[in-house]
Formats: structure tokens, C-alpha cells, sequence
């Protein structure tokens, strides 16, 4: 049949000149009917036929068929796209009823028109100048302005600046030349503000007349999702105390460092505050959080242009400076010593700080993160061991110390639990009498694997780590009992326990006293304390009322190795205490050296004008005795008279003694 009758065919058979077609994947048949629903009719197709049916996508497209339906051989045209994984549909109108073709296809489209101006995504379509060719109403929203003003015009100049509009016509420029879609994030400015929004931008061909291309571009807001990840990553990369960049931002850094090309050189100073744990326990943590913002400030007020200052933690931080030698890293670190040797003043207190630095530098030291941090953490270590308030640069033999902190680490814990610490008692006599009038306890570690471990290996350890506090609980409650043993025997001796700055920062350390008397049901006391002068520089406030406690409980409070320190005449005559022991560099030979002898003549006066008793210390020859007797100090302590000793050595020591008395 001809064309002409096509128009009829279809209207006689469906009431209709575009019945809806529907094709699925499992079968050719065309099933036409005259509204949307089951078939009325099935036409079988061509395996061609079907196929190019089946290229139609999920755009609205159209072909023509030639098929058989009643017996006639008809010209249609399809309308229609892919509607789901299985199905295609749309409509059929005879190929020569034009007005059936054309108002098919603009159904088609204005559904298609409806979707692109109604979908909740910018969608803008661009030819490849970047002039507007379609603006949804989305878009018109966002930025104010209507589509009949903005179509022809370049999108580039009217939505962004004229950095990114550069960028982007060179980009769209080149994308065009390849077809390959690709997604982009660009800065709109919109009624509210400049707003980041990422296109998806796909290109298409024109449907009739000229064959060109145009960009379909959907963008979605995200703006706020970069800001919540802008957030994240200021988070997880900032102290939240001092602002400055935390342990994971300054360890990215140095990595980067490292990893620069021509290997710079990469150095780093490793900070650590000397007294700030003393400074929380006695003002609270709001003044030691203060303290550790305005630190960080003076820090950074010390940096040259380009270096970085980082807070790892706690009273640790980290500094990072490139292109340097170990002379100028050595100069910043000079200047952070210097400029932390002024007091801060915390509202109505004033604080003293100080820092111990270690330095290390790459690629001398280490050339990785781990390995140039370990280094500069080590030289801060043997920095604090060397009086604190000072720097050190990373030397390979300062690894051996670590290695002996690490051991130290895990054993001194251990031999606290498994009483492998036992105490030594040296005696005090009475120049006059004779007597043993009371001994000094010395912390010993008898070691299963090394034996005898020296107090001046371990005892620095435990006040850097934290140990001498539980070492100290346990050397009071270990001396309490002691006495109280002697006590019983009949044997009223003081004994003499020493306490650190460290431990003396620790208030509870006036509970531990109590505890340990309890515990050791030792009343009257017969402990004392021994405290070095450095206890009362730090803080001599705090000193004082612990020092008034332990008096109360009726402990005696005796100042060790006096002269080494700094405390000043006008100090002692504030301080209660009881006796000051001279230090044994005074007593060494001083029976041959006139500037000892005056400096120990002078001390004793000073003490025996205050009323204390004086010890004099490491006495180990006849004549030294001589001397110190005549100068009219009360005791001695040293070699001559015995080595410290087990409590069961010292009683058999004590015994003998008191024979030899008798029979004198």
C-alpha cells in the first residue's frame, strides 16, 4: 500500500494517527495500541529493525521502519526512548502525516524541555565560545538573572572571575577538540555570594540543521561540603589550644620536606618545657594552658621567615626549618632560650619556664621522619640531663643513651613490682659522742640482669619519666617500716630519706608521708627529709608550706649538699628547717686547703647563728675529722666511719659499735 494510505490505516485500526509502540529485549515484536497499556496489535520485526530500536537511549530520539500491519505495508516513524533495562517506548505516526510526526516529536521534547528546567541541578548548555544557549530555571534562581537575557551572551564573563574564566575557556576549548566528558569545580557568583559548584559536563550533537556541538553542563552546590571538609582537615591538622599546626600537620610537612627535590636540607629543634608539670599541679590547668599559648607565641616570635613551629602535646613542640646549617639552627635555639628566661605573667602570677632543645638535621642524621624526629628527641634528653635550660645537637653517641632510657623503661617499673630495690643506710655521728645518732637511706637496685645498678643511672630516669613518684612512695614506706623495727629493738634512730624538686612539685607528697607513718604505725616520727637547694629555688612558696607540713607530722627537714646550689643567706633565714649538710666537695681535703676551710667556716657560722645543725658530709680521713671538729660542726658522715649498708649489715655495724663504746 502506498504512503497515502498510510494515515488511514492507522487511524481505521486504532482511532488514532499516533498509537504508543512498546518494544522489549526478550522479543521483536513491536506491540502497538491505541493508548498506553497492553497491545492490541504485534508486528514482527527484523533482528536489524529491533537492534536499531534498541539503540535509542534515555534522550528522546526518533527512526523510520518500514513494516507489515493488516496486510499493508507501512512507512512509520518512532518516536521514543529507553525507559528502563528492558523496555523502549513512544509513539508511531504515518512517515508522510507530518502534523502527527511533528506534534509527536514536540511532545517528545517539551516532556524533555520540562525535565531540564524543572531538575534540581544547574543546567546550562554551552556552545564552544562558552556563549549560553539554554539556562534552566534553577540557574535563573541562583543567579538572578533570566534566561531570555542571559542566552548569547558568554557564560565565562557573566559567572565568573576573570582568573577562572580564563581557565575554563581554555579548558572547554581543548575538551571540545577531544568530545570526552568531565567533571570540574568553578566559583559562580550568585545573589548570595560567590558559591563553588562541581559541572558535570557531557557534549552532545545537534539534532537538525547546522551538525555542531554544544556542552551540557549540570552543576550541584557544594560549597558547603568543601567547607565541612575545609573544617575536618583544620581540625585534624590544628591544635586546638595554640592554633598552631598539631603532631599530623608538622609531620606532613617534613615529609614533604624531605621528599623536596635537590634534598635540602631539612632541620629540626625538638622543645621540651622544663617545669610544666609543676606549674599544672600547683596553679591548675587553666594557668598551664595559658602558659602553653603564650609559649607557643614566644616561640614563634623567635623564627625567621619560612619556619614553622608545631605543638606535638602536652609541653612538646616541634620547630622546622629548611635550608639551614647546624650553626644557624643552633642560633634559633639560643634565641628560644634566651627569650624563655623572662617570666610570663599570667594574669596576678608570674611564671618561670625554661626548655630543654634538641636539634637534629637531615640529611647528616636521619633522612626519614621517624628517624630525624628520634635524633632530635634524644639531643632534648641528654640536653635536659645536662642541667636543662640549654640545647643539644644530635651525635651518634647519644643513641646508646636511648638505648639505656629504653631499658630503664621497661625494667625500673619491673623492679619496683618485683622488690628487686632495697634500701643502704649510711650513719650520722656525733663528733662529740660518738653516738649514731641517725642515717641517711639510700635506694639501691640489685638488678637480675646487670646486678648492682647505680642511683645516678636510674634516679635521673625516674624524675624525667614520672617513676619518682612511686619510687619515692616506696622508699618512705620501705624507711618508715624500718624504723619502726629499730624502734622496737630499742634502737631510736632518725632516718633521713632525700626528696627531689620533682617530688616536691607533687603535693600529695605531704599525704605519701602520712600514709607511710600509718601504714608503718611509726609515731612518734623518726623520718626526715633531705632536700636539695634547688627545691627552694623553683618555688619557695610552695617549699615553705610543705615544709611547715612535714614539720608538724615531725619529720625534721635537713637542706642537702649546701653551698652547690643557690639559695641565698636571706632564703635560709625564711626556710624552717633543721640542719644543712655541707656539701663533701667542701669537706674533700680540706685539712690542706685554706679557701675550703674559710668557706666552711663561714657556712657553719651562718647556720649556727640560725640555729641549725650542720652534717658534714663524705668526711673519710682522720684529719678532715680534725678539721670539721674543731670548726664546731655537730656531725659527720662518710667513709671513715662506714659505707652505706644493708639494715642488716648496719645492725650488726651498730652492735659492734656499741661493744667497742662500752669497753672504751
Amino acid at each position: 500500500m502506498s504512503g497515502e494510505l498510510d494515515y488511514p490505516v492507522l487511524y481505521a485500526h486504532f482511532g488514532t494517527a499516533s498509537p504508543c509502540w512498546r518494544l522489549s529485549s526478550d522479543s521483536n515484536a513491536l506491540q502497538l495500541s491505541a493508548i498506553s497499556g497492553p497491545a492490541t496489535v504485534s508486528v514482527a520485526l527484523s533482528s536489524e529493525q529491533a537492534a536499531r530500536v534498541r539503540t535509542m537511549t534515555g534522550v528522546t530520539s526518533h527512526l523510520v521502519l518500514d513494516i507489515v500491519i493488516f496486510g499493508n505495508t507501512l512507512q512509520i516513524h518512532l518516536v521514543g526512548k529507553k525507559i528502563n533495562f528492558q523496555e523502549w517506548a513512544g509513539t508511531a505516526s504515518a512517515y508522510n502525516d507530518t502534523v502527527s510526526v511533528a506534534r509527536d516529536l514536540v511532545h517528545g521534547l517539551s516532556f524533555a524541555e520540562q525535565v531540564v528546567s524543572e531538575v534540581n541541578s544547574l543546567v546550562v548548555i554551552l556552545d564552544q565560545h562558552g556563549n549560553i544557549q539554554r539556562f534552566n530555571r534553577l540557574c535563573e534562581e541562583v543567579t538572578g538573572v533570566r534566561e531570555e537575557d542571559v542566552v548569547g551572551k558568554n557564560a565565562y564573563a557573566m559567572f565568573m572571575t576573570p582568573e577562572q574564566g580564563q581557565q575554563s575557556s581554555q579548558n572547554i576549548s581543548g575538551f571540545f577538540r577531544t568530545g570526552e566528558a568531565y567533571e570540574v569545580e568553578r566559583l559562580i557568583n550568585t545573589i548570595a555570594g560567590p558559591r563553588l559548584y562541581l559541572f558535570r559536563n557531557k557534549f552532545v550533537q545537534s539534532g537538525s540543521g547546522v551538525d555542531e556541538k554544544f556542552l551540557i553542563c549540570s552543576g550541584t552546590d557544594i560549597t558547603e561540603e568543601r567547607r565541612a571538609q575545609a573544617r575536618l582537615s583544620e581540625l585534624a591538622n590544628t591544635d586546638a589550644l595554640t592554633g598552631l599546626p598539631n603532631r599530623n600537620a608538622i609531620h606532613d610537612r617534613i615529609r614533604r620536606a624531605l621528599a623536596a627535590e635537590g634534598t635540602p636540607l631539612v632541620g629540626i629543634l625538638f622543645l621540651d618545657l622544663d617545669n610544666f608539670k609543676r606549674v599544672n599541679d600547683h596553679y591548675g590547668h587553666v594557668i598551664g594552658d595559658r602558659l602553653i599559648k603564650d609559649v607557643s607565641s614566644a616561640v614563634k616570635e623567635c623564627l625567621d621567615e619560612g619556619d614553622l613551629v608545631a605543638r606535638l602535646g602536652g609541653d612538646e613542640f616541634i620547630v622546622l626549618s629548611q635550608g639551614k646549617t647546624s650553626d644557624q639552627l643552633e642560633e634559633i635555639a639560643q634565641r628560644i632560650l634566651d627569650r624563655l628566661r623572662t617570666p610570663f605573667n599570667l594574669g596576678l602570677i608570674e611564671v618561670y619556664t625554661g626548655c630543654s632543645i634538641g636539634i637534629a638535621l637531615s640529611p647528616s642524621h636521619s633522612d626519614t621522619l621517624e628517624g630525624l624526629i628520634r635524633c632530635a628527641d634524644t639531643a632534648m634528653y641528654v640536653a635536659k640531663e645536662a642541667g636543662k635550660r640549654t640545647f643539644r645537637v644530635f651525635s651518634p653517641e647519644m643513641n646508646k643513651k636511648v638505648a639505656e632510657y629504653m631499658w630503664l623503661d621497661t625494667n625500673l617499673p619491673r623492679a619496683l613490682e618485683d622488690n628487686q630495690l632495697v634500701l643502704h643506710y649510711q650513719p650520722k655521728i656525733s663528733l662529740e659522742t660518738g653516738e649514731v645518732l641517725g642515717v641517711e637511706a639510700l635506694v639501691r637496685w640489685n638488678s637480675p640482669e646487670r646486678g648492682m645498678v647505680s642511683p645516678l643511672d636510674f634516679i635521673p630516669y625516674a624524675e624525667e619519666s614520672g617513676m619518682i613518684g612511686p619510687l619515692g612512695r616506696w622508699v618512705m614506706q620501705t624507711a618508715a617500716t624500718q624504723a619502726r623495727r629499730w624502734s622496737e629493738r630499742g634502737h631510736s634512730i632518725r632516718v633521713a630519706i632525700n626528696v627531689s624538686a620533682r617530688q616536691l612539685s607533687d603535693t600529695a607528697i605531704v599525704h605519701d608521708l602520712t600514709g607511710a607513718l600509718e601504714t608503718a604505725g611509726l609515731d612518734p616520727c623518726l623520718l626526715d627529709l633531705e632536700l636539695t637547694e634547688s627545691c627552694l629555688i623553683e618555688d619557695e612558696e610552695m617549699a615553705l608550706g610543705l615544709i611547715t607540713q612535714f614539720r608538724e607530722l615531725g619529720a625534721q627537714v635537713h637542706l642537702d649538699d649546701f653551698g652547690t646550689g643557690y639559695s641565698s643567706l636571706s632564703q635560709l633565714a625564711r626556710i624552717p628547717i633543721d640542719v644543712i649538710k655541707l656539701d663533701r666537695s667542701f669537706v674533700r681535703g680540706i685539712n690542706t686547703n685554706p679557701k675550703s676551710q674559710a668557706l666552711v667556716r663561714s657556712m657553719v657560722a651562718v647556720a649556727q647563728a640560725l640555729n641549725y645543725g650542720v652534717v658534714a658530709e663524705g668526711v673519710e680521713t682522720s684529719a678532715e675529722e680534725e678539721f670539721i671538729r674543731k670548726t664546731g660542726i655537730d656531725y659527720a658522715q662518710g667513709y671513715l666511719y662506714a659505707k652505706p649498708m644493708t639494715a642488716e649489715a648496719f645492725e650488726i655495724w651498730l652492735t659492734e659499735k656499741q661493744k667497742l663504746r662500752l669497753i672504751a
